[in-house]
């Protein structure tokens, strides 16, 4: 904490101070949410939040900012994402007053089949050549500059590149995490987890324990790369040595091979898709449509809720309680018929009709749904069984208006923590693929559609929110990691907001509560971090209702920006490293 107040104090000109937080926590002392006039970033780490500022400072635009903060990510947060894996983009246009997404999702190799992971188990999927996704990310930040950049590519790459060559102190989340999967391991000799040497030399000792937090870091490679991507642009990546470097390695992997190829990268592209947007409390919140599932989610959780007065507490019984039932819900449309678009037929339109989710939130009574059925949505849709999996952990959100009014929301991820765990010219390769379904089929025989296919994208959580007031204004940016319960943080951190008006700080810092159609889990609260709750008593109260309640770590990383009264406001996740930058 101490690190990252000199940062906003020196670098980023905002300074988040204590407060005493009313209404929905005990007294304790509370961070204030951080503002700005012109231009904001809220990151997950302090390094790439204050790299962003600094390109927003020197007249970049949004675009430019983010190419920064993944730059800067990919190597002081490795763990969660980098050139090596793909993004969703939320993007809107000032001029225009268009919105725009962006789906860079890995994709498939042309030769996966079906039948790709069945009978696997996770971990051995996992730590293989097979899960590798094709990524998306350099051609999206190729892609995204060549329409809004502003600044030379050079210039946006630095702080990163520099940083990669003179060395940086390691993170505490970071040691903590290669310290976890290095214990998996039945032996320092027999490694599944950071089996590649290259990864092994660089994050652990020869000893088989984690270098500790603080280690100094070089990453020389790194820097070549990123040198040679804003030299040369994506084409050295997809069609290039690095290319050629990530096929080898692929296809080499120790544990198991993968049979991604040259061709498949050559092939690769990003696909600008309509923003998936339902109306709620008078505002619109856009986010991204399929391989996701994030907005559909999203906008179903909200949509049930238009018809219920969430009450005036924001942990209150009544709230957790209905939220939960949408979020039910949601999860059980989510989990049949969500995959790629280009592969399936998501019935998107029927999914957030008004009148569909009006008969889903009559299911809602005062006791808890239990284990809730799919509905049937109007509309075309593909007779699909379900999958309810989703592994993705190793993701980072950033959040980005700059002077110019533009706004952008990233997900970017490299889907399990170090991606899959072998390291090329100074990046982690993704575990993508295993976001697929492992069976291409139920037990019955119908079609997952999830399911592994050639070329496809698999299904994805991630939410990345831009909310429109009634006049069409960007209103919120919002958007986190943490897997299948990214829909339940993006969720609850825009009914935080619309619903009880709590700023982006305090709406982040609030414990969080989500169903995935399960067990309802309330939020573990962290001392210093979260705001105070009486979390037994709230567990009671549902398990009155019929609430299998599980109390747990919910380790979100939202980053809020919200534009009100000409101001931006932000709020960042101390869960992680979050950190807000701006002027």
């Amino acid at each position: 904490m101490r690190r990252l107040l000199s940062i906003c104090s020196v670098v980023l000109s905002l300074c988040l101070v204590a407060v005493l937080t009313p209404g929905v926590a005990s007294a304790q002392k509370k961070q204030e949410p951080g503002t700005a006039r012109k231009e904001m970033v809220v990151t997950a780490n302090p390094d790439a939040s204050a790299a962003a500022a600094k390109v927003l400072k020197r007249g970049g635009t949004a675009v430019d900012a983010m190419i920064a903060a993944q730059a800067m990510l990919g190597l002081v947060e490795p763990q969660s994402s980098g050139i090596g894996g793909g993004a969703f983009v939320v993007y809107y246009d000032a001029k225009s007053h268009k919105l725009t997404t962006y789906d860079a999702r890995e994709k498939a190799p042309a030769a996966a089949t079906e039948n790709r992971f069945e009978g696997m188990g996770f971990f051995d999927a996992w730590q293989s050549g097979l899960s590798v996704g094709v990524p998306g990310i350099p051609k999206l930040l190729e892609q995204l500059y060549n329409e809004h950049g502003r600044l030379p590519p050079q210039l946006l790459i630095r702080d990163a590149k520099r940083k990669a060559q003179r060395g940086f102190p390691l993170t505490e989340r970071t040691s903590s995490q290669v310290a976890s999967l290095l214990a998996l391991n039945p032996s320092c000799e027999d490694r599944l987890f950071f089996r590649d040497p290259a990864a092994f030399e660089y994050f652990a000792n020869p000893d088989c324990t984690a270098k500790p937090a603080g280690t100094m870091i070089k990453n020389r490679d790194y820097a070549r790369t990123l040198t040679s991507i804003a030299k040369d642009g994506a084409d050295v990546f997809y069609k290039g040595r690095i290319g050629r470097n990530i096929v080898e390695a692929v296809q080499s992997d120790r544990a198991m091979a993968g049979d991604m190829t040259l061709d498949d990268l050559r092939n690769y592209r990003v696909v600008e898709r309509e923003p998936v947007c339902i109306e709620y409390r008078g505002h619109h919140v856009c986010g991204m449509g399929p391989p996701s599932s994030g907005a559909l989610a999203v906008g179903q959780i909200l949509g049930i809720l238009e018809s219920f007065d969430l009450g005036t507490d924001p942990l209150g019984e009544k709230a957790v309680h209905l939220v939960t039932q949408a979020s039910r819900l949601a999860f059980a449309d989510r989990n049949v018929y969500v995959g790629d678009s280009d592969f399936v037929t998501v019935p998107v339109e029927g999914m957030l009709d008004r009148d569909y989710l009006a008969s889903r939130a009559a299911l809602i009574t005062d006791t808890d749904l239990g284990t809730a059925s799919p509905g049937i949505p109007p509309g075309v849709f593909d007779p699909t069984g379900p999958d309810t999996a989703d592994n993705e952990s190793g993701t980072s959100h950033i959040s980005i208006v700059d002077r110019y009014g533009n706004a952008l929301s990233m997900t970017t991820t490299v889907e399990s923590s170090f991606g899959n765990g072998v390291l090329v010219d100074g990046f982690l390769l993704n575990n993508q693929l295993t976001d697929f379904s492992f069976s291409p089929t139920t037990v019955d025989g119908t079609p997952v559609a999830n399911r592994v296919q050639p070329n496809k994208r698999p299904r994805s959580s991630m939410s990345p929110t831009i909310v429109l007031d009634g006049k069409g204004d960007v209103k919120l940016l919002t958007g986190s990691p943490g897997g299948s319960r990214i829909i339940g943080y993006t969720a609850q951190s825009i009914i935080n907001v619309l619903d009880f008006g709590l700023d982006p700080q305090t709406a982040v810092d609030t414990p969080h509560y989500l169903n995935r159609n399960g067990d309802t889990d309330l939020e573990e609260p962290i001392p210093g971090v979260t705001l105070d709750y009486d979390v037994e008593m709230l567990k009671a109260q549902l398990e009155a209702r019929g609430h299998p309640v599980q109390v747990r770590a919910l380790t979100s990383g939202l980053s809020l920006i919200l534009v009100a009264d000409g101001k931006l406001i932000g709020g960042a996740d101390q869960r992680r490293d979050g950190a807000i930058g701006g002027r």
